[in-house]
């Protein structure tokens, strides 16, 4: 894992993917982030991500038995 220290208005770009991540706000210990990417490209919050690819699963289960 990188770890990078940014400030605020600060970006972090991901050029292979077109990505690009701005810190916008700093609230005590929430950051609030801004993502850039091109509209093929999903952006999820990790937890939204695991429920969606555990909501997928059963399918993926019944698919392989048939």
């Amino acid at each position: 894992m990188l770890v990078l220290s940014r400030k605020i208005g600060e970006e972090i770009v991901l050029p292979a993917s077109s990505v690009s991540i701005v810190v916008l706000a700093v609230h005590g210990k929430r950051v609030q982030l801004g993502i850039e990417a091109p509209p093929e490209e999903p952006v999820y919050r990790a937890e939204l991500w695991q429920r969606k690819r555990q909501a997928s699963e059963p399918c993926r289960e019944l698919l392989a038995k048939t």
